[in-house]
């Protein structure tokens, strides 16, 4: 998966994320889950933590959709957001869709009542790091313990009790200890297939022709509700929906 580089707002969440918190000690088969690690040397795994949640889930990183071969995995990263996720919400409900939103840890902390509104509206949660270092794969695993724990804690605290069902990666940063971790704590590591590319702004046409041109990758599609100006993202997104659903697709959850 492709790392997203210069961005200027994640090295200023990574610092204020750091001044609160310590650091601790594919192909066209959709149903196929493909195994991204980037060929990085295995790490040894530490001891899945005594009070994670039951239910361990795979390993491996999630793409497939739990609506089969004409499904769709609509994947909101980054918030979230209090001007932006809340029109992002009100969008997928006029279209009928659940999405699952990719959080960052100190974000939900700070918005606790927009985590309770994509839980009720339906959606999922995923764990997206305390602070989105996307260089996180070349850190300790102490490190990515603390990024990927304080966040689910921060995740789950903010939403009254629901739990992040997923894991991804900033910039799909992921390494064999950090899949093993999450999915221990109940989180399916997540990755996508269609990157909108939404974060650079290349305009609503764009993003919109490049998922019609790469959703034959597979169903999961990423856009962000934070991290500066979302109005392209946000046309863009009725726009995907509406072709997505005359082209006869249907809207659901990454696999488990």
């Amino acid at each position: 998966m492709a790392k997203h580089k210069g961005r200027g707002w994640h090295g200023r969440l990574l610092a204020a994320a750091l001044g609160v918190t310590a650091v601790a000690a594919a192909t066209s088969v959709w149903t196929a889950q493909a195994d991204t690690t980037g060929g990085r040397q295995p790490q040894a795994r530490a001891s899945a933590p005594a009070n994670g949640p039951a239910g361990k889930v795979a390993e491996d990183i999630a793409h497939a959709s739990d609506r089969g071969a004409r499904g769709v995995n609509i994947t909101i990263d980054d918030g979230p957001d209090p001007t932006w996720t809340p029109q992002v919400l009100q969008l997928l409900k006029e279209n009928g869709v659940k999405a699952t939103f990719c959080m960052v840890g100190t974000q939900a902390q700070a918005h606790p009542d927009l985590v309770k509104a994509v839980v009720a509206g339906g959606h999922r949660l995923c764990d997206h790091t305390v602070s989105h270092d996307t260089a996180m794969d070349h850190k300790s695993e102490a490190y990515q313990s603390q990024q990927i724990l304080d966040a689910e804690r921060m995740i789950t605290k903010a939403s009254g009790g629901v739990r992040p069902q997923y894991y991804r990666a900033p910039g799909g940063a992921f390494t064999p200890y950090s899949r093993h971790l999450a999915a221990s704590r109940g989180m399916r590591p997540l990755g996508w297939n269609v990157d909108t590319k939404d974060f650079e702004h290349p305009g609503v046409a764009a993003i919109v022709a490049t998922v019609k041109s790469e959703i034959s990758n597979g169903p999961t599609i990423l856009f962000h509700d934070a991290g500066g100006d979302r109005a392209e993202t946000l046309a863009a997104l009725r726009e995907v929906l509406r072709w997505l659903k005359e082209q006869g697709y249907t809207f659901g959850f990454p696999v488990r």
